[in-house]
This record gives structure tokens, sequence and C-alpha cells, in this order.
């Protein structure tokens, strides 16, 4: 099973083949879910005794289980949060996979790791942290937020001297926070205080000083966090940065920024004025998987002060002490960094298509996203059948359609998926169903997404 063989030639052709051919759709498919009973008769039984062999395995996941799959980097792909990764990042992470390198060690994975620092420098210079700084790459935004939290808590108890080391901690966050911030205090079995996001969903320094006013002197002391963003997922609003900056200071806790979206923005000389305070937070995340064109998953945890991190996450057992010895460490060990141990290289696609393409490159089309959506909002407001509802501050767009109901809302966008023309889905803003469109693909345009406001007039 392990031995190369002309059969492993003749599937790594085919295998290539499929990819290569992936790559040159422009656009894919947009393609459509199946239901498990569909899926059961389509594919039939897969794990067999004997093996399907390499042709008829690879041939049922590409006529059947691949068409199941939603394409993220179609331009008409506008759901949730999209995908758009580079040709080079797509082909590089075939490269990793082919690699199969351990990046959880300088040791095991000095190259690799090497790399990834620098993607993790261009982000930290990017926040205008200090040359110090440093960081991974874990799964995504949820991993990344646990991780930092882990290690705001572990310098809050730390710098107690012992007098926090029973004591249930607190996050102090907004209501508008993303659920993997209150799921990360779940996980953590701590307390979370969301102050009220005044409208359209950005938590505000008077909103905060109200929050903290409301805070009993116990409290106060048991909070070790406080969590901003950068780039609200539902509606793309980003926090007062330097208001939240302000208060982990008044609270001696710890400034996080959650930009798994958002945070791109960074890199935009037109909006990087709107994340002026994020030079003061202890630390940041952005997942590149998201609107810095890689593949999944991969999500950047930034820290000011690695070293913070690394006492807070370095695990110890008697077979990983050889990775903490001189040279073979130098505080290089991803896996000291977040809340995990064994990783991939999941960096290097990023690392990869800024190499070949140039960080002006990754600008510019950060920007011909956020242009396309500025002139779709446009294009919304002139439109007399539909209302914008909040001007949009990065590439989300949130909209009504005058007159409809949930129930139109979720039976139009169904029948665009059905018909492969788009995929889009409504939410919830403000206490109403409305459509929301989030455009991260350079690839998508003003006069495709005047085509699906059409379409709206029709109805």
């Amino acid at each position: 099973m392990h031995r190369h063989d002309d059969d492993a030639e003749v599937l790594a052709a085919d295998i290539f083949a499929y990819t290569l051919q992936r790559l040159r759709l422009q656009p894919p498919p947009l393609d459509h879910p199946r239901s498990p009973a569909e899926l059961r008769a389509a594919v039939g039984t897969t794990i067999t005794p004997d093996g399907l062999g390499g042709a008829e395995a690879l041939r049922r996941f590409t006529e059947v289980l691949a068409p199941a799959c939603l394409s993220i980097d179609h331009p008409m792909y506008l759901a949730f949060v999209p995908g758009a990764p580079t040709e080079a990042a797509t082909l590089f992470d075939v490269v990793v996979s082919a690699s199969n390198i351990y990046a959880g060690s300088w040791l095991e994975g000095a190259g690799a790791v090497h790399a990834e620092n620098e993607a993790i420098a261009w982000l930290a210079e990017a926040a205008e942290f200090p040359a110090t700084a440093g960081g991974t790459f874990v799964s995504g935004g949820t991993a990344g937020n646990l991780s930092a939290l882990l290690a705001a808590r572990w310098v809050w108890r730390h710098r107690a001297g012992g007098v926090h080391d029973r004591s249930r901690g607190l996050v102090l966050t907004s209501s508008g926070a993303h659920s993997s911030v209150a799921q990360a205090a779940q996980v953590m079995d701590v307390d979370v205080v969301m102050a009220p996001a005044e409208w359209p969903g950005r938590l505000t320094r008077a909103s905060l000083e109200r929050a903290i006013a409301d805070l009993s002197p116990t409290d106060r002391q048991r909070v070790f966090a406080v969590v901003a963003t950068a780039g609200t997922t539902n509606v793309g609003i980003i926090d007062d940065l330097g208001a939240a900056a302000d208060a982990a200071a008044e609270l001696g806790a710890w400034c996080h920024v959650d930009g798994a979206y958002g945070g791109a923005g960074l890199i935009a000389p037109s909006v990087r004025r709107r994340y002026d305070g994020i030079e003061r937070a202890h630390s940041f995340i952005v997942d590149p998987h998201k609107w810095l064109f890689a593949p999944f998953d991969a999500c950047a945890i930034v820290y000011r002060d690695p070293d913070l991190a690394r006492a807070a996450h370095t695990q110890r057992a008697e077979y990983l002490d050889a990775l903490h010895e001189g040279d073979r460490d130098e505080g290089r060990n991803p896996s000291d960094l977040a809340h995990h141990l064994t990783r991939r290289a999941r960096g290097l696609p990023l690392w990869f298509s800024l190499a070949v393409h140039g960080t002006r490159a990754y600008a510019e089309a950060v920007e011909v996203t956020l242009r396309v959506t500025q002139e779709a909002a446009r294009l919304i407001e002139a439109a007399p059948h539909l209302d914008l509802l909040v001007t949009p501050e990065l590439s989300v767009l949130t909209f009504r359609r005058r007159g409809w109901t949930p129930e139109r809302y979720r039976q139009w966008c169904d029948d665009l998926l059905d018909a492969g023309v788009a995929f889009v889905m409504p939410t919830s803003f403000d206490g109403e169903t409305v459509l929301r469109l989030c455009i991260v693909n350079p690839l998508t345009t003003s006069d495709q997404l005047a085509r699906l406001f059409d379409l709206l007039a029709s109805e």
C-alpha cells in the first residue's frame, strides 16, 4: 500500500489533471448540496475490504461528491464569508500536503516555520505591531480567539501572583462580537459581559464606559480581556479599537481584536484609518482563507509579545523536552503559541502566494472588492425596490427587498442556488429578516451584482 508503483504514477497524473482542470474553470460551477439519501444512492459504498482502486475512487469523488460541495471561490458565492484563493496558493497547498511537513516545531519544520513567520511579520507590520511581534497559524477564527484568550487569562493570573489562581475570569466584549468569543468563554469556563453595541453593531467608547461602570469592584478585578471586532461578520462594522485598548488599560486587562473576516482591510489604504487603535492591542487574528486569498484552513494569530503566549501555551512532557533545548527552540516553535500541538504548515499557501505576487497585488485585490462593494451600494440606493440598511464600511452589503416576508427571502435564495446563479443567504438585522452579501472575491463585478438586483425587481 505504501510502495510507489505504476498505479501510483497513473493516479498522480489523474489527480493533477483534475486539479488543473478545476483551476481552469472561470468560474467553476456553483454546484449544489444533496441529501444523505441522494448521496448514498449515487456514490454507493466507498469503503470496502478490497478497495475501489484509484481510478474508481477518484471518479466517484469528481462525478458525485465534489458537485455536492459548493464552490466558495465562485464570484457569486456571496453568503457567509466566502473565499477566493489564488491559483498560486491553491497549487502550493498540494505541495504542503505532498511534503507532509510537521510544522509544530522549529526542529522538524524550520524552513516551513521560517516562511510562515515572514507572512506573520507582514500582518504584524500592517497592524503597526513592534518588530518583536510573532504568532502562528491555527485552523480558524474560533481557534485563534480561544488561543488569545487562554494567553490573556494566563497573564492575568500570573501577574496576580496566585491571587486569581482559583478565580473565575471575565471577558468584556460587545453584543456584536462573533459567536466564537462566547464559545471560547464556555470552553474556558469563564464569564462574559457584553456591552450593548450601538447601531449598526459597533462597540463604542460610550458603551464600554457604561459596561465598566456597571461592574462591581469584584467583577472589575475578574476582567482579564477586552475583545473588540475589526469587521463584524454580519454587517462588517469595525469597533472603536482605541476605546477597547483604553478600556483594557483601565482594567489592567489584555486587549484582543477579532479580525477574522475584516482584518484583511489593514492592508487597504482606503480603509486603514478605520483600524486605528489596533496597534495598541496585545493580540489580533485574521483568517487568510477569508479575504486574503488562501485556501482553507488558515487563521493567523499575532501577539505583540509572543513570549507571553509561549508561557501560556507551551506543553511540557518528557518526550517534548528535546524541542526546548537551546538552538532547537530559539523561541520559534509554533506549537508553543496557540492551543495546539500537532499542526500542518497551513500558513505556507499564503506565504507562497505573497512571494509570487507581492504585497502590492494583495492590497489592490482587497481594494477591488471594496470598490465593487461601494458601487453595489449605490445601485441598491438607486433601486426603488431595495433599501440599503447600512452604509458599508468594508465589503458586506445589508439591504431590504421591500414587501418581502422571511419565507419569501428564503425561497428566493433557494431558487437562486437551484438555478446555479448565486449563493445568497438571508440574515437577521435589527430584528428583521434581510439580505446580506459578502464580497471578498476580486472576480466579483458590479455588473454581476446589478443583474442580481434586477432579479429582485422582477420578483
